[in-house]
């Protein structure tokens, strides 16, 4: 999707039909050029009406992200993050890893409307739309070294739910180590970066994907079952006013994790637990499988399995967890 796309995606936005001679006036380019550029955005899923005598039109209007709308949204708390939205990244969590190491002050946020190599844990990737989906990360840096940062991506995970209560998302629950599910399917997940120095300072780089109101062809595309935001609350979210309450929450869970770490969390994240006292299998990087009953997680994050040889304790990694058949 290149940039031309993306200024015939914004001109029709609104869901107001817009001529194609018009849109081709406004951007100086061939009616041929908006032509091709309309149909680039049918093939990605973005449906597009076109009206014999009226030009064309989006079937559903598309609220884009908007760094002023999310300044607003966020009231007083703006001045504590430093927001950037692009039409196009390939990774936001790349691009701000970067950025991080060039500088970048905490609380620096960068969101993108479409995700060209978006990445979930376990380098799975991750599919989004413009308009479908929240892809963004948050820089955070800590006075403690990376070995602190334990049960961070769990604590995430505590303020990605407080924020979406905050939008009458009822029914979802945490999957160890970061992902949100709502009735069994993927709403949200977590990848969290870090660089620095292992006695510190560090820095750590939250790369949150939020499914916001997928198209089926985007959803047939995810190697799991996946549902958004539309389905989980019977209404079309505001993506800004979503990112903003994420933002909050983050910044207050961060806050506390920041001076005690994971551990006064662990009480509300197990709280969340869909996997608690589930028969549960977990893959090791070897090719390995544990089995047993998953017990929740530990103060550091870990999470606890009763096995037949007694409890063991499994740290994120490359480790896969999966309810047992």
């Amino acid at each position: 999707m290149n940039a031309l796309t993306f200024h015939t995606l914004r001109m029709l936005a609104d869901g107001e039909f817009r001529s194609g001679e018009a849109m081709a006036r406004v951007l100086g380019v061939s009616r041929a050029s908006v032509w091709n550029a309309l149909h680039a955005l049918d093939a990605h899923g973005i449906e597009i009406f076109k009206v014999r005598g009226r030009g064309y039109r989006l079937a559903e209007p598309l609220a884009l992200l908007a760094p002023e709308k999310i300044h607003t949204a966020l009231g007083p708390a703006a001045a504590r993050f430093a927001v950037d939205v692009l039409d196009r990244a390939d990774s936001t969590n790349t691009q701000l890893m970067a950025r991080a190491a060039a500088g970048a002050r905490s609380g620096s946020v960068l969101a993108a409307e479409w995700q060209t190599d978006g990445r979930g844990r376990r380098g799975r990737a991750w599919h989004a739309l413009p308009g479908a989906a929240l892809t963004f990360s948050l820089l955070w840096r800590f006075e403690q070294g990376a070995g602190f940062l334990a049960g961070l991506s769990l604590a995430v995970g505590v303020a990605t739910m407080r924020a979406l209560a905050q939008h009458q998302v009822k029914g979802a629950g945490l999957k160890w180590p970061n992902d949100v599910l709502w009735q069994g399917r993927k709403l949200a997940g977590m990848l969290i970066e870090m660089q620095g120095d292992m006695l510190g300072p560090s820095a750590a780089v939250i790369g949150i994907g939020l499914n916001c109101r997928m198209p089926a062809l985007m959803l047939d595309r995810i190697d799991q079952p996946a549902v958004d935001l539309t389905a989980a609350t019977g209404q079309v979210p505001e993506r800004n006013r979503v990112l903003a309450s994420l933002l909050l929450e983050l910044e207050r869970v961060l806050g506390v994790f920041a001076r005690e770490g994971f551990a006064p969390f662990r009480a509300e994240w197990q709280s969340y637990d869909v996997y608690r006292d589930k028969p549960v299998k977990i893959a090791l990087p070897d090719g390995g499988i544990v089995n047993g009953t998953a017990e929740g997680v530990a103060d550091n994050g870990a999470l606890l399995v009763a096995t037949k040889s007694g409890q063991l304790r499994f740290h994120s990694g490359e480790v896969s967890l999966r309810l047992a058949a």
